[in-house]
């Protein structure tokens, strides 16, 4: 019997960071559709404004206020819900919900836990408490000790033997463990550890093992199957999120897999969890010997990966169960009439490749292991291990055309590239292919399963056969087939035949109209498992090459629209974008539009099989796009909401003629490349900063003397300011320009004068034929040369004068007009007294749409796709909002090892807040607490840099001292604030090695905040700032490096308390 209960709190997972992901967006939304259809009311407290679950009609009610013990008991006390669902939202909502439990809020208020017991999840949380539950019923667990202090950790590990693995407990994502080799590693390893948890393990090292995983699923009635068995190819050492995953397991047989089951079933019970659950397996094939690594009593990133690659709807299913409904109750969600009873079969192979952006970080180590660095991943689908891991490596979108093809990349060691992995690590296996390396040989040193090296060793074998023919005319049907059917794009046969050089975009065709000609084109297949009866109900589309009919029929009665996702989430690009896609489907939808959507993320809600009429769960590359629009012959395709690979896509589909919605690729080509969008500013009298075009080292020399340094370096179409560089000097600038060159061939780098201290200016719109309808002017807290993506935006902007607003407004109404914009649009400027400046103009919607939108109470990707497909929308006439938001930018540097935490104009977060406030104080404090800037309680460290900075940060430190705080300073700034009347105590610098040193005080957690300006621009050595910001950040002590941010953060709290914040729910700002 399902339980009475009227309304349900649901607790997200805050802010996107390495380890925790958008898989979370996609799971609450699932939980809050799961209660809606129950007719149970929901209020989500989640201050991420850029997810689809804090969305108008998802939640009844949202709060965008930081997930902490403190807010989430005064949300319960004043919306009196009757049960609380903890499982969505990640380690975050986990771990909040059980220090409420352990506080006694919960029964206080009578709030129910569903699902999975408060006790059932400390079981699998708390290391100690798992293993000897384990041991009740004899399962066995990595042999380990739980150790509180240093000492009782050199003791386990003189009693366990090294090597050694450290981990701590309540962390997501692996935070703070390793192996360790010996006592000294021992020794650094658990001092980190300890900063992050009360409590870590020292066990034995099970290196090398295969890791395997399975999700289950248990209802009340004690109803329990396993739902789908992953296993990694890459072998344990590694972390699951930074692993390549395959689903269903390959390289197992069918008793070892029945074994496993078996046992998970068994823990699963014997835990009591209710709902759903991923267990981990370390496993050795050569005795059959397993450990049970750990339970997850939550949704984890393996559950989103899971339902997508079995349409087995886990997080919908595992609300259900919460309620109290037995599995036999439930339908699947998807056919409306099997039951959820039973468990999937796989007729096709599914991997899972993280993607990493460790480029964007100075001096952070590119090895992967136990700790998860990955910020995003791709689930491909196929039939063959050949075709899904090629099609995965160019889904990753880091410039690789699959397992082989991809030029410029050199190992200088390449069995020490093989041993200790790193992000390049397929590729060192092709390169050792081509050295002649063996199966067997490769096996030894990287430990990944034969299985697995043979499938890659095809691959490698059938492009010898490729490049024996000459021209792509002579490959014969047979041949295309086959390498199709491993996975090879046209562009690497194009490449692998004809060896060409620049884009290759024309050869490539050609190989498509070859294959054409042929009749090698690929089939349509559907992800059957989850609607086997009921075909029609669901349309879970992917391409492959296996010769057969298309499971779906194709009629042209075209009122169809194509839109194009966002593809990985990267630093750069993420859950915004999601956002947008979701708002244009589901738009088109609603105007009687079939929407189809080609996407390939599986942690996104876009990708969920009930968002859009047809979902095609494949690549966005012109080839694949090409292939849906031949059998889709859809009314247009929308390339504006999806960031910038649907916006790179443009000019070359328009080339193949397909319909373009929306502004024009024309116009979007004007837009992008500087050079003619710089043409088109003069000609309009627009103001831009001084640049020019570089392709000679004179040019550029003669061009840095007349304007003066500092200036900006960038290559053209990029996202998120790639190998973009302020530089100082004339040596920073030669060794810079050694990069950048190598960043896009085909376009030339552009060379700038960088503004100091100017105020940067967001113009996110829509705009129709040229005019525009919709607009919102957001400001940056911090001066320009903070990346947009990392500054904190505030909206309406506060501070800038009513002429640069008006001015700004006229500006961009010329710039739509000139480029006839239709669809959504996003401009920035750069704004000094009242000089503006225009930097650049994004002709598709831009990361801070969701923001502003959710403060207007204006969907601006709504209005755009009814302007992008002709229909009927509303004009607003009111701009301006009594209330403000504040969007704050969420850094994942504890998980970057020796990272610079250090903001440029390349952009470094992981993710975003936004939260509302009546005042500015209000929201920036809501925001800042949100992604974990904690007020301080006492001490504050604070080295302010140059001489500027200091004197932007005197009037902080004066309120900081009169409301008793404790400043502590480096040498320079306690002098100057001890000038200036303001008291401070001095600390030594860390080269100076005395008693006082600020090392030191870090370690022993003196401080409650640490303000570092950076000062240095010479050289990035690991100099004193360095290793202040660094200390700060291994410690887990909160670090803020710009001094325009630290002042408001500063003035915030010094007139304000948390306890002031009001508990306001999104519709009560009027």
């Amino acid at each position: 019997m399902k339980k009475q209960l009227s309304k349900v709190l649901v607790l997200g997972s805050g802010a996107l960071k390495i380890g925790q992901a958008g898989e979370f967006d996609y799971s609450g939304s699932q939980a809050l559709k799961a209660m809606k259809e129950e007719g149970i009311s929901t209020v989500l407290i989640n201050p991420n404004v850029a997810t689809i679950q804090t969305s108008e009609g998802i939640a009844d009610r949202v709060y965008f206020l930081p997930l902490n013990a403190y807010f989430i008991e005064a949300v319960i006390k004043k919306e009196r819900p009757d049960g609380i669902l903890l499982a969505f939202g990640g380690q975050t909502a986990l771990n909040c919900g059980t220090e409420l439990y352990q506080n006694g809020i919960l029964k206080k208020y009578g709030v129910e836990v569903l699902g999975t017991s408060v006790e059932a999840i400390m079981y699998t949380e708390d290391r100690d408490l798992f293993v000897k539950k384990l041991n009740e019923i004899e399962i066995k667990t990595p042999r380990s000790v739980a150790v509180n202090t240093m000492d009782e950790a050199i003791q386990a590990a003189e009693k366990i033997g090294f090597p050694v693995m450290v981990r701590s407990a309540y962390v997501l994502g692996g935070m703070g463990s390793g192996f360790c080799y010996d006592m000294d590693e021992l020794k650094a390893r658990a001092e980190n550890s300890f900063s992050y948890a009360p409590q870590i393990l020292v066990e034995e090292s099970l290196k090398g093992w295969k890791e395997i995983e399975f999700e289950v699923i248990r209802d009340k009635n004690d109803h329990c199957f396993t739902v789908a068995s992953m296993e990694n190819v890459d072998p344990l050492g590694i972390h699951t999120g930074e692993s390549i995953v395959v689903a269903p397991t390959c390289s197992l047989d069918e008793k070892e897999l029945s074994f496993l089951q078996e046992l998970s079933k068994k823990t699963i019970r014997h835990l009591g969890i209710v709902g759903e659950c991923n267990i981990q397996y370390a496993f050795s094939s050569e005795t059959g010997d397993y450990r049970v690594i750990e339970v997850n009593a939550r949704l984890s990133r393996s559950s989103a990966l899971a339902s997508k690659a079995t349409g087995y709807p886990l997080a919908f299913i595992a609300a259900k169960l919460g309620l109290g409904y037995g599995l036999h109750e439930l339908k699947n969600n998807v056919t409306k009439s099997t039951t959820a009873c039973f468990e999937p079969a796989l007729d096709y192979i599914v991997c899972k490749i993280p993607r990493w952006d460790l480029s964007k970080f100075a001096g952070v180590s590119r090895q992967i292991g136990s700790s998860m660095k990955s910020v995003g991943e791709i689930m491909s689908i196929g039939k063959s291990f050949e075709e899904i891991i090629q099609k995965g490596l160019r889904m990753v979108g880091q410039g690789m055309h699959g397992f082989v093809c991809n030029s410029d990349i050199t190992f200088e060691n390449l069995d020490d590239e093989l041993a200790n992995p790193t992000d390049m690590r397929m590729f060192a296996i092709a390169a050792a292919f081509e050295k002649g390396y063996s199966v067997q040989k490769l096996h030894e040193l990287t430990k990944i399963d034969p299985w697995f090296l043979s499938k890659l060793e095809n691959i490698y074998q059938y492009s010898l056969v490729l490049k024996k023919y000459g021209t792509i005319a002579e490959i014969p049907a047979d041949v295309m087939r086959e390498a199709k059917r491993l996975g090879f794009s046209d562009f690497q046969i194009a490449r692998l035949v004809e060896a060409p050089n620049g884009n290759l975009e024309k050869e490539m065709i050609a190989v498509r109209n070859h294959r054409k000609r042929l009749g090698v084109l690929p089939s349509v297949k559907r992800i059957n498992t989850v609607a086997s009866e009921h075909p029609e109900l669901t349309n879970y589309l992917y391409l492959t090459y296996d010769g057969s009919e298309h499971d779906i029929s194709y009629y042209h009665n075209k009122k169809s629209v194509v839109v194009l996702g966002s593809g990985a989430y990267r630093i750069g690009s993420s859950v915004e974008f999601d956002w947008c896609s979701v708002n244009a489907v589901q738009t088109a939808r609603k105007l009687g539009y079939t929407s189809i959507m080609i996407n390939y993320n599986p942690e996104t809600v876009s990708t969920d099989y009930d968002m859009c009429d047809r979902l095609y769960f494949d690549e966005l590359s012109e080839e694949r796009v090409l292939d849906v629009i031949d059998l889709e012959q859809p009314n247009g395709v929308m390339v504006s909401v999806g960031g910038q690979i649907p916006n790179n896509l443009a000019m070359k589909l328009q080339r193949q003629n397909v319909p373009i919605l929306g502004t024009s690729a024309v116009s979007i080509d004007r837009a992008e490349n500087r050079h003619k969008f710089s043409s088109m500013l003069d000609n309009l009298g627009i103001d831009q900063p001084q640049w020019k075009e570089l392709s000679s080292m004179d040019d550029v020399n003669e061009f840095v003397d007349r304007v003066g340094f500092p200036v900006l370096i960038r290559p053209s179409y990029v996202l998120s300011g790639a190998a973009m560089r302020v530089c100082h000097t004339k040596q920073e600038m030669e060794h810079f320009l050694g990069i950048a060159a190598k960043v896009s061939k085909e376009y030339p780098v552009v060379i700038s004068k960088f503004l100091e201290n100017a105020k940067e200016i967001e113009f996110d719109a829509v705009a129709h034929a040229g005019e525009i309808i919709d607009y919102a002017i957001s400001e940056h807290v911090e001066f320009a040369g903070v990346h947009s993506g990392d500054a904190t935006l505030v909206f309406p902007a506060q501070k800038i004068y009513f002429e640069t607003g008006r001015r700004i407004k006229k500006i961009s109404c010329q710039i739509a007009k000139e480029l006839n914009i239709s669809g959504p649009l996003n401009i920035q400027f750069l704004a000094k007294n009242n000089d503006i400046k225009v930097i650049e103009c994004n002709l598709r919607a831009s990361r801070s749409f969701p923001f502003v939108s959710k403060i207007l109470k204006r969907n601006f990707i709504e209005t755009a796709t009814k302007i992008m497909l002709d229909a009927p929308y509303a004009k607003p006439d009111k701009f301006d909002v009594d209330y403000i938001g504040v969007k704050a930018a969420q850094f994942s540097f504890a998980r970057l090892l020796k990272a610079d935490p250090i903001l440029g104009v390349d952009m470094a977060s992981t993710g975003e807040v936004g939260c509302l406030g009546d005042d500015f104080n209000e929201a920036l404090l809501n925001s800042m607490i949100a992604v974990g800037y904690n007020i301080p309680k006492k001490n504050v460290m604070i080295s302010s840099g140059s001489a500027k900075s200091k004197v932007d940060m005197l009037e902080a430190c004066g309120e900081l001292d009169k409301k008793g705080y404790t400043i502590y300073a480096t040498a320079g700034t306690a002098e100057f604030l001890k000038e200036n009347g303001v008291n401070a105590i001095a600390v030594s610098r860390p080269d100076e090695h005395k008693t006082d040193n600020v090392l030191s005080l870090i370690a022993d957690k003196t401080f409650d905040l640490v303000v570092n300006i950076p000062r240095d621009h010479t050289t990035r050595e690991i100099t004193n700032g360095f290793k202040i910001r660094r200390a700060a950040i291994d410690h887990n002590i909160p670090l803020i490096t710009n001094a325009r941010l630290a002042a408001s953060f500063i003035h915030a709290f010094c007139n304000m308390k948390m306890t002031d914040i009001a508990i306001k729910a999104w519709d009560e700002y009027k």
